[in-house]
């Protein structure tokens, strides 16, 4: 009997942190074969070559594609994506897959579902229903909801917005967050192993800061970066601060970054990628997480650590009661920060409640893969019942 082939598209660190434990899932089952694409940054030397961890992992890579454009512009993403069109379209023809395998709502997955459409191969949606109000990623998610044919959703209420959007009950799973196994199989690294790597010894009150671009913003949510640093830069202690996406408007957002851990060396450490496992260690001997990364709502509260959310990109988000949401001020994030290095905030953080369901997700997603009918291509849409008009 054939194995069925089961291909993963991974295009950032972040997103193939959350696709690690169902990558190991699919390759230690008999029965099923693992495909890996990798793109995007996971391949950019600016972005830590990051497929390098991806190897270090065991997991072969099947395919590459570059897709990396220099222009920080929507001409510029646009090409990228014509070149991530086509490096899947590529791969796809070469490995038949019998699924594709997407997690979230980055650009250049909307063009990897593109591909997979047009070949006529079975995508599998994880991370769909969410919204994300401040970032096109909301309209992209929703766009892979519609291409794709089965769907991993992880809250009830992630699924119920799928159904809105007409896809059929029988191929909408909630299964929870898959950073959720990454939380309960993590082996914490030492402090001092940490430190050596940052470069720095971590003193109190010590932030884990990740600030990506606002990409429904004017300006890309750079003023909100400078007040964040304004507000950052008040406080003793220290800061690990990770690199922002590749996202248009990245670039002075990196640039502003970089000059404000130079400014403040021995205090502040700017790293590029610290590996799945090293930024959840990192999250257990912080005193709180701050930015607007979606980290802050999925790892943290389960982790148990505070975080401080700023402005629109993750509104929308379901929010564990640990998470303070604030605006794009410096006074905002001023106040939010002396809030969650309370006692009594700490206190509540620490029962680690949250929206995402609990450990398993990965089984859960490999057993539907394994067993369910994944070679129906066909997609009723499926109408809701009309409210009644008074």
């Amino acid at each position: 009997m054939t194995a069925r082939r089961i291909a993963f598209f991974t295009s950032t660190r972040a997103e193939y942190g959350l696709l690690r434990p169902l990558m190991a899932e699919v390759a230690s089952r008999p029965g099923l074969s693992l495909q890996t694409i990798v793109a995007g940054t996971h391949l950019s030397e600016e972005y830590g070559e990051t497929w390098r961890d991806i190897a270090a992992d065991g997991f072969s890579i099947d395919a590459r594609i570059n897709m990396r454009v220099p222009t920080d512009d929507a001409v510029g993403f646009a090409a990228s994506a014509a070149l991530a069109l086509t490096g899947t379209a590529e791969a796809l023809a070469r490995l038949q897959p019998d699924v594709l395998v997407l997690l979230g709502d980055r650009y250049e997955l909307l063009a990897a579902a593109q591909a997979a459409v047009l070949a006529r191969i079975p995508i599998a949606h994880i991370h769909g229903g969410e919204a994300t109000e401040g970032a096109i990623d909301d309209s992209i998610r929703h766009a892979i909801t519609k291409l794709a044919h089965l769907h991993f959703p992880a809250a009830q209420a992630y699924a119920e917005r799928i159904l809105q959007m007409g896809e059929s009950p029988d191929r909408v799973w909630t299964v929870g967050a898959p950073a959720m196994d990454n939380i309960a199989n993590l082996d914490p690294m030492p402090l001092e192993t940490l430190e050596a790597f940052i470069g720095m010894p971590l003193r109190a009150p010590a932030f884990l800061v990740t600030y990506h671009p606002v990409t429904l913003a004017g300006d890309g949510g750079l003023a909100a970066m400078d007040a964040l640093l304004i507000a950052l830069d008040e406080r003793a202690g220290s800061i690990v601060i990770t690199g922002t996406n590749a996202d248009p408007g990245a670039a002075p957002i990196r640039k502003a970054l970089q000059a404000f851990a130079h400014a403040n060396a021995g205090r502040i450490a700017l790293v590029e990628s610290l590996g799945v496992r090293r930024y959840l260690s990192l999250m257990h001997h912080v005193d709180a997480v701050v930015g607007n990364s979606s980290s802050g709502l999925l790892e943290a509260p389960a982790i148990g650590v505070p975080t401080v959310d700023i402005g629109a990109r993750q509104r929308g988000r379901l929010r564990a009661p640990s998470v303070i949401h604030c605006d794009e001020t410096a006074s905002s994030i001023r106040q939010a920060l002396n809030t969650v290095l309370t006692e009594e905030h700490r206190q509540l953080a620490a029962r680690r409640d949250s929206p995402y369901g609990r450990p398993g997700a990965a089984k859960r997603i490999v057993d539907v893969l394994q067993s369910g009918a994944i070679d129906t291509l066909c997609k009723p849409f499926v109408d809701r019942p009309s409210p009644e008009v008074a």
